[in-house]
Parts: C-alpha cells; structure tokens; sequence
C-alpha cells in the first residue's frame, strides 16, 4: 500500500507541467478543445445535420449549432439507448449517467464516453490530486483511504452493451483497479441501493479505516459522521481518524455547513470545493484560501458563458472566457466529448477571477425567487442564512425558501423553511439578520423591501427536525447526491414540505 501511495503521488506530481500549460495559455486551450471536438463528431448524425466539416471558427459553431436544452438532445440520447452508433459522439456510448432535477422526477440520461471518463472525469480528478500535492507537499493523503459519500449506485442494463446509473455509480465501475484500493468502503457496500441501510454500512465498515480524505455532499457526509461518533463512542472524527486531512465538497454551497464540520472533525483539515457533476468535471479550488474554483480549460469541454438576463430570448448571446467579466451571473454552456452540443446545464456561475479564471457556483438558473422583481439567488440566500445562522448562535442543517403572493390581507413576502440542529436564541434576531443580509449584498431585493411597499418582512420557520427527508423520501432522493431545492418562484415543494410536519 504505501509503495503504491508513494508510486502515484510521485506520478501526480509529475503533472504540473501539463496544469501550467493549459492554466497560462485558457483560451488557446480552449479553442483546441473545440477544434478537437467537431473534428472528431464530424461524421455523426447531430455533426452532419449541422455541417461541423464545414465549421471552422468559434463564431461558425454558434451560429450553426442552436442552444440545446435536455428535451432538444432527449431524442438523439434515446436513439444512443437504443443501441444506435455515431449520433452525438463517434465512439461507442456504453455508460449513461442517470440524474434527476430537484423539483421534478423526470430523470436524464447524460452520455459518457470512454473519452469523457478518461479526458475529463478522471483527469481532472488528477489535476486535483497534483495541486493538493503542490501546496501540501509533506501530505500523507493516500498512506490512507479515501471514504466518497455517493449517490444510489446501483447500476440497470439497458441492453447487452448499454448501461446506466448515477455519476458516481459509473465512475466507481470504471475506476482503474489501483483506484480501488485507494478507496473505501468495498464494492459492495458503496453499491447498496437503499440509503438507511447503506448508511448503517458505510459507518460500520469505515469507522474500523486509516480514512485520511472524505469527499460528499455536505448533509449526508454529516449523518455518516455522525452515526460513527455513535458507534466508536467519540466525541471527534479525529479521534476516530486521527489522519484525516482533507475534505472535498460539491452540490452544494458549503458556507452553512463549514461551523457544523469544524466542530465535529475536532481539529483543523483543509477543505476544498470541486465542481464535478453528470455533465462533467468542470473546476476545482486549487488551494484552500482561493476564493473560487479554478476552471478546467484542457479537458474535453468546450465552455460558452450565457448572461442570466439572456435566458429564454429565442436566440440567446453567450460569450466565451476572452468576454467574461468578474461577479457577473452567467448560465454554463457546454459542449463535451460525451456529445453534449451547446448544452445549457442548468447552473448559473460567477467568476470571481479571471487571471487565473476561477469560478463560483451561484445556484441553478431555474431555482431563484423573483416574484416581485428581487432576483434573489442561491448565493444570496445562503450568504444570509449562514450570517443569521452566525448571529443568532444557530446551526442550520437544510432550507427553502419561496414567495408568500400578495393578497388582501398583507403584501407580498418571502417564506423560509429551515430545519435547525440547533435553534436560534431568537428567532425574531435571525429573521432580522437575514432581512438585512439580503439588503446588504442585494439591491434588487433592498428596494423591494422599502418601506414594506413591495415586499414584507420574511417569514421564517422552524420545522421539525428530518421533515426535509421525509420529503426527500418521498420522491425516492434520499441520500447521495440529492438535495433540498433552496429557492423556488412558486409555493409547491414548500407546500409539500409543510404537509410533512
């Protein structure tokens, strides 16, 4: 074991060369990318359809090639399950990553291409292990395990060739084999399907390891924590795994989570925040302190950036990395080597950076609150939900929010479930400081709340503890990936939530 950890963190190393390239030269990366990309799909079904032989400039390629949405690619994903050969992508699709969206139980079937794992999914994951090196060079992160809180991993045949399951059901099927030995819990335990029971598992089998790194959603890694404190009879994951060291986390914003972490690890490990879904594995702190992710330029995606005011005109303006600008709300587009053409994602991002270009995930451009013309998005709410959480001596474990429409009883408002670990020492001190908070980093949502004219006080409340997954459950999301939909324009999933209490 140590002889391999000393065999690969000497490899990681050696990859610093190919980092620098890409991170000093971004946008000639990126052009390679694109060129390698319609060069390669040019003699597919979707590349002769839109002539990518002929196409030989960023400006050709979005001219030609629409914005595509799930529904617009569902047809050409379909013929892939099917069976059929060179639609999206020139070499043979036999994984798909199945996800769902948070407020829905439609379920996508994202394609991933040898080319996507091994260009995109697994070198970035590289890249994250060489400047995890570079900045923590006496680090004896894998003299240990790496413990990965994942999704349902089950995986369904489609047919004889194709199969699919979630992202990291495909990824830990694929894993190169000394991979496996880096990583815990067995095959089979990170296989169970049914989260209660994997849970149970995962704290049982792991709680006896040297875990040196854990990596997961930030709600469910605290439930397994939690659970191994119960059973190791600890008061501190560092006295359970006193060469822990390191926590990487994604999905979702950490800023509300990082006081619950601190406090239960029990000493100081670094915490790094990736950007790695369905689609691809886009960016990655490189060091703890940075404020934002840096982009991956050289690793099979091809990014276009839609401004959030764009979304929706029928032919939407995007610009790439030579055109962004810092702290302006973009929508993703990308185009993979899975055979996502101009694929709107989902996700709005902000760069904080743009030398070296570092990006911030800002929520989803479907999930924001804009009843009354505040355009409140996740990255405000949870800036003011960790402030109030802060000032009030509270720990929050999950949250929504929508809108409370206007009536002739009261003005328009905003509702907030949360469910607290530990409550407020006054609830009316944390409505107030998150009222405030939004003023402060939002001017949309300050003048709506002039004078109560436009939009009333929050309302806030505490709702029973688990009640967020039992409406998990309720839709067959529980545990892994899944998570509580923060903000929504209408009132449905708080609804639902409320007639669980």
């Amino acid at each position: 074991m140590k002889l391999l950890s000393a065999a690969i963190s000497k490899l990681a190393r050696m990859r610093l060369w190919r980092i620098n390239n890409w991170t000093n030269y971004p946008v000639s990366a990126q052009r390679e990318v694109l060129q390698s990309l319609i060069t390669e799909a040019q003699y597919t079904a979707f590349g002769k359809q839109h002539h990518f032989s002929s196409l030989f400039s960023v400006k050709d390629f979005k001219k030609t090639v629409p914005i595509q949405e799930y529904d617009s690619l569902r047809p050409y994903i379909q013929r892939m399950m099917d069976g059929e050969e060179n639609v999206l992508w020139d070499s043979p699709i036999g994984w798909f990553a199945k996800s769902s969206g948070t407020s829905n139980d439609k379920s996508k079937f994202i394609p991933i291409s040898e080319e996507s794992l091994q260009e995109n999914h697994f070198k970035a994951s590289k890249d994250v292990l060489t400047n995890y090196y570079k900045n923590f060079p006496s680090s004896d992160l894998l003299t240990g395990k790496g413990l990965v809180v994942g999704g349902s991993h089950q995986i369904h045949q489609v047919n004889e060739a194709i199969q699919y399951g979630d992202l990291s059901a495909v990824l830990m099927q694929n894993t190169p084999f000394w991979g496996q030995w880096l990583r815990t819990p067995e095959l089979s335990v990170a296989l169970l399907d049914e989260w209660d029971q994997k849970l149970e598992q995962l704290a049982q089998t792991t709680a006896k390891e040297n875990v040196t790194s854990l990596a997961g959603v930030p709600t469910w890694t605290l439930l397994l924590l939690k659970r191994i404190l119960e059973i190791k009879g600890k008061k501190t994951i560092k006295e359970v795994w006193p060469n822990l060291e390191l926590y990487i986390n994604g999905g979702v914003s950490f800023v509300p989570y990082r006081e619950q972490f601190e406090k239960i690890i029990g000493a100081p490990i670094n915490y790094l925040e990736i950007y790695n879904a369905s689609e691809g594995f886009f960016a990655a702190q490189e060091k703890p302190e940075d404020d934002g992710m840096t982009l991956f330029t050289e690793h099979g995606v091809f990014y276009e950036f839609m401004p959030a005011e764009e979304y929706q005109k029928e032919t939407p303006e995007t610009v790439g990395l030579d055109k962004v600008e810092v702290n302006k709300n973009y929508a993703m587009v990308i185009s993979t080597t899975g055979g996502l053409w101009r694929y709107l994602i989902g996700d709005t991002i902000k760069f904080t950076s743009i030398n070296p270009y570092r990006i911030k995930v800002t929520g989803r451009i479907k999930h924001y609150m804009n009843a009354f013309g505040e355009e409140i998005i996740v990255d405000n709410a949870d800036q003011a939900i960790a402030a109030a959480a802060f000032k009030t001596k509270a720990v929050v474990l999950d949250y929504t929010a929508a809108p409370i429409y206007f009536s002739d009883q009261r003005n328009g408002a905003h509702e907030w479930l949360v469910e607290f670990e530990q409550a407020p020492d006054s609830l009316e001190n944390f409505v107030a400081t998150l009222d405030q908070e939004l003023k402060n980093i939002n001017s949309d949502y300050e003048a709506k709340r002039f004078k109560d004219i436009a939009l009333g006080l929050p309302t806030v409340r505490a709702i029973r503890k688990g009640t967020f997954n039992r409406w998990l459950q309720s839709k067959n999301k529980l545990g892994g990936q899944h998570k509580i939909p923060r903000l929504s324009n209408e009132r449905t999933i708080v609804e639902e939530v409320l007639a669980l209490q």
